[in-house]
């Protein structure tokens, strides 16, 4: 007999597009969804085809001097002022008739939206599926007080896009859609009275929450100054809703550490040995090709370092009621939240450029950027971009809930820095590829190894790039042991921890065949149960936490 179901607890909503009605995006949205892009193209091809247009109207050769002053000495100002105006109440009526026909709305089950003037589409996302909610604020929507609202779900292609909203509207609905999707009943306020009228400077209706309330009708500059002063602050603030995510970050990354890790890369690698290769060339005397070739590719990597340097500052890394938030960006800014449980993979490397400086980077899979083969996927796979190891410890614990570096320091610290070619007298608490794996992996074999601890498998390998793998077993999606002629005569085989599709990748070179075969016996096991135990759908649902699948496992050879 199954138990009954726990009753969600009642939540206030932030916002009244809950309510499962149809709502309009910000009035610019047509403008920022590419009306300036469009603008702009038009006034550059009228400006190349001036000529042609004036050869056309007025006649060849009846055109000799400055464009405006024949069109006026012709008598044909008012036929001119007329076209334009034409021009610009067709691109007005098209974007009002867009903004209009794009709406939205929000119910306990799915987030939908409509849009298409022509061509209608219609996207839904099942709030039970929701992988991730990310906040952009690129820089021009930014301007105007406006923020787009991605929501990732599970599936092909399954994105939806809320582009744009004003910014508290945003920040507010945000919170409305993870509280749906955690189980949270939402407690409806009661209906105003039709002749209740909201102040003109209501920040419900104007998506700014800067704007002070006037004493009297509000002048145009002081209407001007609160909008100057509600963008000030958007740009200086990390969060514009303190309440949703503590204000201090768990992980601080200095400038200097950011922009080293951006220049000790290998695309710093490629431009060296492309640099190398020009001077060559010129010391040859047959530069003129290598220059076409080369040069302007090396003046693109200035914007490619800037670019790179500028979208992770301030980055910021907190948990959450729901789930991790992370935030970077200087001038176009993002602020992802990733709910319990949507992390299907996790990836601590250390290029080897990074080594002495003992740097970190930590990369995962969801389901949602595995749906994300569109271009408009928002969700990022870098969860750290460059830290410590005791960043890497506080990561994780915020990553993978229950994981803590009290009982599982000494696991993680072998799986990054461990692996030693000589094990004696050393708890590696790995299980290792025996030394025969020298003849297919004579430098990486006595750093591949694998251990189950709890609810979490890890993976040990790689030496120009350590690398550990953590996967959550109620996560994983299978596991595979593969061996071909060669690994059958030596008895190695290769396994895979198969997750989500993504930049993590579990799998295992090489590896003693009967360690193989206990490795799928105890991963398949161990997914089964955890899975049946996660609770992490629903999170506000859970009355405790899934118990570990598993005790500790590891052998050394």
């Amino acid at each position: 007999m199954s138990e009954p179901a726990v009753p969600a607890p009642l939540a206030a909503p932030r916002t009244d597009h809950t309510d499962g009605q149809w709502h309009r995006l910000h009035p610019a949205t047509p403008l920022l969804r590419g009306g300036i892009f469009m603008v702009a193209v038009l006034g550059f091809v009228i400006a190349n085809l001036r000529e042609r247009l004036i050869d056309l109207f007025l006649g060849e050769e009846n055109y000799g001097g400055d464009p405006i002053d024949e069109i006026y000495q012709r008598g044909g100002t008012g036929w001119a002022l007329l076209i334009i105006a034409g021009v610009l109440l067709v691109i007005i009526v098209a974007f009002y008739l867009s903004w209009r026909m794009h709406t939205f709305r929000i119910n306990g089950e799915v987030v939908e939206v409509r849009s298409g003037l022509i061509f209608r589409s219609n996207r839904k996302a099942r709030l039970d599926r929701v992988q991730g909610v990310n906040l952009a604020r690129p820089l021009i929507p930014r301007l105007f007080g406006a923020a787009r609202l991605d929501i990732a779900v599970a599936g092909q292609d399954g994105n939806v896009q809320l582009s744009y909203l004003g910014s508290k509207l945003a920040d507010d609905l945000r919170r409305d859609i993870l509280h749906l999707a955690s189980g949270l009943r939402q407690a409806r306020a009661p209906v105003v009275a039709a002749d209740a009228v909201a102040p003109p400077n209501d920040p419900a209706l104007t998506g700014d929450d800067a704007a002070p309330t006037l004493i009297g009708p509000p002048t145009a500059h002081s209407t001007l100054g609160n909008f100057a002063a509600a963008r000030c602050n958007e740009f200086v603030a990390s969060e514009l809703d303190p309440d949703a995510a503590p204000p201090e970050s768990v992980v601080r990354i200095p400038p200097g550490r950011l922009i080293g890790s951006v220049v000790l890369s290998g695309f710093t690698v490629f431009l060296l040995l492309a640099g190398i290769g020009l001077i060559v060339s010129v010391i040859a005397g047959s530069s003129g090709w290598v220059l076409v070739a080369v040069l302007p590719g090396l003046i693109g990597s200035v914007g490619y370092y800037f670019s790179r340097i500028t979208k992770q500052l301030r980055f910021t890394i907190a948990g959450t009621a729901d789930g991790v938030r992370v935030g970077f960006g200087l001038l176009s800014t993002s602020s992802q939240t990733l709910p319990p449980g949507r992390i299907h993979a996790i990836k601590v490397s250390q290029p080897i450029l990074w080594r002495r400086l003992g740097w970190w980077q930590i990369s995962i899979n969801t389901a949602g950027h595995a749906a994300g083969a569109s271009a408009n996927n928002p969700t990022s796979t870098v969860l750290l971009p460059v830290g410590t190891f005791a960043d890497v410890e506080k990561v994780l614990e915020l990553a993978l809930p229950g994981f803590t570096t009290d009982t599982h320091g000494a696991l993680v610290e072998n799986g990054m820095l461990g692996g030693r070619r000589v094990d004696v007298g050393v708890a590696d608490f790995y299980s290792n590829a025996p030394p025969r794996a020298v003849w297919l992996r004579p430098f990486s074999w006595w750093r591949t190894g694998w251990a189950v601890s709890g609810n979490v498998a890890l993976i040990r390998r790689g030496v120009l790039s350590r690398d550990l793998i953590l996967i959550p077993l109620a996560r994983m999606q299978g596991v595979s042991v593969k061996q071909g002629p060669i690994k059958r005569r030596l008895r190695l085989a290769s396994a895979d921890l198969l997750a989500v599709a993504g930049p993590v990748t579990a799998s295992l070179s090489v590896i003693d065949v009967d360690e193989a075969l206990v490795l799928f016996k105890w991963m398949s096991t161990c997914a089964v149960s955890s899975a049946l135990a996660d609770t992490s759908h629903r999170w506000s649902r859970a009355e405790e936490a899934p118990q570990p699948a598993a005790d500790q496992y590891g052998a050394t050879e």
